[in-house]
């Protein structure tokens, strides 16, 4: 059965700046060529295998789930200290989804497939002149 992390974007403005961030991540650590994404965490998720079968990262922008970036793999690992941490591989593809309200946590959440929010449809997120948190409130009382 997969399941999905909910991570926060901390200090990150927009999706244009997680693209921008993860791009230079990538560069920085591969020397400036093209690479393979990861995102990491100090805990290894116990449900890897539900993960790693279709899960997603949805990403909590300005307290929104605003995108989702597909599992592509995880990988643990040991720093030079000798502590275990996760590298999660994740494919450079946003997907944008449609706007969830949700409040601050630390670290990652477990987030079931029935309470992920649906993708958003490209033509849609590219017409629409509202602002996300503007839109989230107004599909939240049913105008939209």
């Amino acid at each position: 059965m997969t399941v999905h992390l909910l991570r926060m974007a901390v200090r990150v403005e927009s999706i244009a700046h997680l693209r921008e961030i993860q791009s230079e991540r990538v560069k920085a650590e591969n020397n400036g060529g093209e690479g393979a994404l990861f995102t990491y965490t100090r805990n290894i998720p116990r449900r890897s295998d539900e993960l790693a079968d279709g899960g997603s990262i949805y990403w909590v922008v300005k307290r929104l789930i605003r995108v989702r970036q597909p599992i592509l793999g995880l990988h643990q690992q040991t720093n030079a200290e000798g502590r275990d941490y996760c590298a999660i591989e994740l494919d450079p593809t946003h997907i944008q989804v449609e706007p969830q309200r949700q409040r601050a946590f630390q670290g990652w959440r477990y987030f079931r497939v029935e309470d992920a929010p649906p993708d958003l449809d490209t033509a849609q997120s590219d017409s629409s002149d509202l602002p996300p948190e503007m839109a989230a409130e107004l599909r939240e009382l049913g105008l939209i």
